[in-house]
């Protein structure tokens, strides 16, 4: 994850650490529960994430991820039969699942549901969508998971917001839910892009610090 001090290995000359870490996907009914990684792998840290989203009544998936927004329309059309609330749903409930089955220890992209929708099919500041993002947000924050800020969206140019949008993320301050910042890179020139901007983004919130994992545990890093 990047942009994160390790406890997994020392670089002796810079004092560099180097964490370990997965990113799940959870897909219920297919995806090896954390518990069984964990006992297999040495993991330091895991990110709990949904690409892609379930209906439980066919068995069909809803990928809402990558590069194109077709695959996002069609598989809403083809997987939800268009039904937007019932999808939107399917995927907050997802996030439940796994956030209180799986206990990951950080939340990726928690809001991902937004990436192709541009304000096409729903709007987040609709009450239910409100609902479901705060009924989330409470799961996390009892289950004492940090929440992954991711920068991709931005940078990638398929989003205009962080992954949580501030809204989200001013709740999330309220609630002193801890955040940690990462740039979800696939590629070494994206470790930290768009870092600086978000950082003047969450101290705009209201944010004084962002957590990170050392080998005492999680600390807060203020800015």
């Amino acid at each position: 994850m990047a942009g994160h001090p390790a406890s997994g290995i020392q670089d002796q000359v810079s004092g560099l650490q180097i964490l370990l870490g997965l990113e799940y996907d959870y897909i219920p009914g297919h995806t090896n529960s954390l518990a069984a990684l964990r006992k297999e792998f040495p993991f330091d840290y895991i990110i709990g994430s949904v690409h892609l989203v379930c209906n439980d009544h066919t068995g069909l998936v809803w990928f809402i991820d990558g590069p194109k927004v077709s695959s996002y329309d069609n598989g809403l059309r083809d997987v939800f039969g268009g039904d937007v609330r019932k999808a939107v749903t399917a995927y907050w409930r997802q996030l439940h699942q796994m956030i209180y089955s799986e206990k990951p220890d950080i939340i990726g992209h928690l809001d991902k549901i937004k990436m192709h929708n541009h304000d096409r099919y729903f709007h987040q500041d609709e009450p239910w969508f409100v609902s479901l993002v705060d009924g989330t947000l409470e799961l996390i924050r009892q289950q004492g998971s940090v929440v992954e800020v991711n920068t991709r969206g931005i940078y990638k140019k398929r989003s205009d917001t962080l992954f949580p949008g501030p809204e989200i993320l001013k709740k999330i301050l309220a609630m002193k839910i801890p955040v940690t910042l990462t740039s979800d890179a696939h590629k070494p020139n994206e470790l930290s892009l768009y870092f600086p901007e978000a950082t003047e983004i969450l101290k705009e919130i209201g944010f004084k610090s962002t957590a990170f994992l050392s080998s005492a545990g999680w600390k807060e890093a203020a800015f």
